[in-house]
């Protein structure tokens, strides 16, 4: 009996106790805190999403749904939805499929897995379209496949650029072979917008996996990812049963793409929106549009930033004239000097709105190219540059400007797709020469090089090479199948460095002095053999400090290049070209 009370009188104190703490404890209403999946803090949901759906605490990105996705991307009341009363089918019979879609049509005010309509960006009438993840994953059934398809082909008769922003589980196993087919139906407009001239921007968002990854979600112009996205073909689970192997941490990501060269960027939520209006604003549609500068300068309203940014000219340290050094050793000693300007400060000067893009697509991203998009006076470009860096640990990581198949074939894909949006490619040349490594060769360093002289002969977009520094070998001339090639006076271009030339036809490296002078590599000999126009002087010394000075004329010999060469049809630009190396 005793016992009996000792526990009457626990339970008391315990239900006491319990009342006590939910006076005290203020009452939470549902929903207004939730738990962050990576970092497990808790947060507070409005936070969350006044914070564009990122954790405050770990900046872990949230899954957003279409409209919020819109919300963010889109102007105010600019979308116009398309295609929204399509049907999905059951081809399988598959047991419980349309209860399923029915209760997902209620419950998340969506049609399907896919928003799709038109919409404006920063002014830019755009077609978007917007997986949503919590219909079935966003898996791509019939009408997933045949609403990104009708959005293409709409794209393409009003001539709008297209932003898609992917999430999927891949194809939809409740439809079979029907939802396979999807694959190929959407790639196959994707190729007829392409070669119509349409630009297609793919947004791969967390996760994008299987058949979407496997279809239109790769097959972008432009490719942009969320940081820490997934995205493969397979997923990690189904990788890690079929090897029997646990995975490396970070694979799949979107860093882990980047790094091996199958998307261009990785761009934080907040900035997405800004980068996508840049990107579009830099792909009209309309060729005479593209290269009417003083169209594109009213219409976007500002005047170009680099003429509003410019410094007051400074005096340099030396002035424009010809060097009194007319030795060819001393020259290449000069075109090699580490403070030397590399071809980033360049581009930091001659272009605004430069956009860098990466990788090759098939295999990595090399850093001893740089390239991408740009406006010069208004026109866009596309700019390709072998960097070297301006430090030693800048140097290493770019490998000393010794570029890797993969940064020649980035550089040939940025080129194509210059050519498909009528945009002129410059390209800035210094390196030592190609990289040779065994790893260079199990990749195809010659095939590379080789297919970029092939392509870049019939290019049909000017094309002009400027030579800043060394230009050695192969390496170099993989830039430089230009319809003009200029030369900084102090820049060399040759068959192989001097060593090398002493090393081969003397077996002495030594008289690498005696071989320069033979070699006829200076920018006045490489004038007078036809195999540079121009000459850009510079002063003694060139250093960032007075590089401005050179850039201002390089500046106006630009303009007067790309002046002359817009008149000129693609047939054209390609048979002068053809002729212009068939003379030598």
């Amino acid at each position: 009996m005793k016992l009996e009370n000792r526990f009457k009188k626990a339970a008391s104190a315990a239900r006491k106790r319990e009342e006590a703490g939910k006076r005290k404890r203020p009452e939470i209403p549902d929903g207004l805190l939730k738990k962050c999946n990576a970092c497990k803090s808790v947060i507070v949901a409005e936070d969350v999403k006044k914070g564009q759906y990122i954790c405050p605490k770990c900046r872990h990105y949230f899954r957003m749904d279409a409209f919020e996705r819109l919300a963010l991307i889109t102007d105010d009341g600019s979308f116009e939805q398309w295609d929204m009363h399509l049907v999905t089918k059951n081809p399988l019979d598959y047991k419980g499929y349309e209860e399923k879609i029915a209760f997902l049509k209620e419950n998340t005010g969506l049609d399907e897995a896919v928003l799709t309509g038109k919409a404006s960006i920063g002014g830019i009438e755009t077609a978007i379209g917007v997986c949503d993840s919590r219909f079935i994953m966003a898996s791509m059934g019939e009408v997933v496949g045949e609403k990104i398809t009708r959005m293409i082909e709409r794209a393409q008769s009003e001539r709008l650029p297209i932003v898609l922003f992917a999430c999927s589980g891949g194809a939809r196993m409740q439809e079979g072979i029907v939802s396979l087919m999807q694959m190929v139906k959407t790639s196959a407009a994707l190729k007829r917008y392409s070669d119509a001239g349409g630009f297609y921007v793919s947004v791969l968002t967390n996760p994008t996996t299987g058949g979407v990854t496997a279809s239109f979600a790769m097959l972008g112009d432009v490719i942009l990812a969320e940081p820490g996205a997934l995205i493969g073909f397979a997923g990690p689970r189904v990788i890690e049963q079929t090897i029997g192997q646990k995975l490396p941490k970070g694979f799949q990501k979107s860093e882990f793409l980047l790094e091996h060269g199958f998307i261009d960027r990785i761009v934080e939520r907040e900035e997405m929106r800004g980068l996508l209006y840049r990107i579009l604003k830099m792909h009209p549609l309309d060729k005479d549009t593209a290269w009417d500068a003083e169209n594109n300068e009213q219409k976007n309203g500002q005047k170009n930033e680099q003429q509003l940014k410019r410094q007051p000219e400074r005096q340099s340290t030396g002035t424009l004239r010809q060097s009194p050094c007319t030795d060819a050793w001393e020259r290449v000693q000069r075109s090699r000097r580490k403070d030397r300007p590399v071809a980033s400060e360049y581009i930091e000067r001659l272009f605004t709105n430069f956009i860098e893009f990466h990788g090759d697509r098939a295999f990595g991203d090399d850093p001893a190219i740089i390239g991408g998009v740009a406006d010069f006076h208004g026109i866009p470009v596309t700019v390709i540059a072998q960097e070297k860096g301006m430090t030693t640990k800048e140097n290493i990581a770019r490998n000393f400007g010794m570029p890797s198949p993969e940064g020649y074939r980035k550089a040939l894909r940025l080129m194509k797709q210059a050519e498909k949006f009528h945009r002129p490619v410059l390209c800035f040349v210094d390196t030592p020469g190609a990289y040779c490594g065994i790893e260079a060769e199990e990749r195809g360093q010659g095939e590379a090089i080789a297919k970029n002289l092939y392509e870049m002969s019939g290019l049909g977009v000017p094309i002009l090479s400027i030579i800043i520094g060394e230009g050695g070998s192969g390496g170099a001339l993989a830039l430089a199948v230009a319809d003009e090639v200029w030369m900084l006076e102090n820049a060399v271009y040759s068959i192989l460095s001097p060593e090398g030339f002493a090393s081969i036809l003397w077996k002495d490296s030594k008289r690498a002095k005696e071989a320069a002078c033979m070699m006829k590599l200076t920018a006045n000999d490489l004038k007078d053999l036809h195999a540079a126009e121009k000459i850009v002087r510079e002063p003694e010394h060139l250093t960032a400090e007075n590089l401005e000075v050179v850039c201002r004329e390089l500046e106006k010999q630009i303009a007067v290049f790309l002046d002359i060469q817009k008149k000129k049809q693609p047939e054209e630009l390609a048979e002068e070209r053809y002729q212009r190396f068939r003379r030598m």
